[in-house]
């Protein structure tokens, strides 16, 4: 149970990376078909709230796809230094996914056709919203407990813990605090 954030943290990563990357598929199919005029297409119909909640399932989908790389390359190491820039994209990416979240409801509550493929992208945008939520919960997993976060402890890079500081008290001409 020590390990919850980081077992927790790397599938959901790879989840959110997968379903962020066809919400930008989704999303980007149509929008491209409301542009050209073409939404009685049988995929795209909508109504007021679609062409908002295009425009921002696709910037969610871009900025959550692109928030998983500081994820990776914190997931491995799981130290401290790397956890600001995971747990800042994340959120970042969290927000933006939970205004198209929003816009998603709003859409449905206004009703109208509504074509399968954008039926889908709602469903998609909802399921993501919930699972970028649990991965940033698994990311702040320390500030709960330090059991579970990665915390400085156990860092083999220290200067004190490895006996790389320097004789003498470190460059104060050789008197340190125990001497004076």
């Amino acid at each position: 149970m020590a390990g919850m954030g980081r077992n927790m943290a790397g599938p959901l990563m790879i989840l959110n990376l997968v379903l962020y990357c066809v919400v930008v598929g989704f999303a980007s199919w149509c929008i491209n078909h409301y542009i050209n005029g073409q939404s009685d297409h049988s995929g795209v119909g909508g109504n007021g709230a679609t062409m908002f909640f295009l425009v921002f399932a696709l910037v969610a989908g871009v900025v959550g796809t692109v928030s998983k790389l500081p994820g990776a390359l914190h997931v491995r190491p799981w130290r401290g230094d790397s956890l600001a820039a995971a747990a800042s994209s994340s959120v970042v990416a969290f927000a933006i996914t939970a205004l198209a979240f929003g816009l998603a409801w709003k859409e449905i509550s206004v009703g109208g056709y509504r074509g399968w493929r954008l039926r889908v992208l709602e469903a998609f945008v909802i399921i993501v919203t919930v699972t970028q939520l649990l991965y940033v919960l698994a990311l702040h997993a320390g500030h709960f407990s330090s059991r579970y976060g990665p915390g400085y402890r156990d860092t083999p890079y220290s200067g004190a813990a490895s006996g790389l500081e320097p004789k003498g008290g470190g460059g104060s001409g050789g008197v340190t605090g125990a001497q004076v």
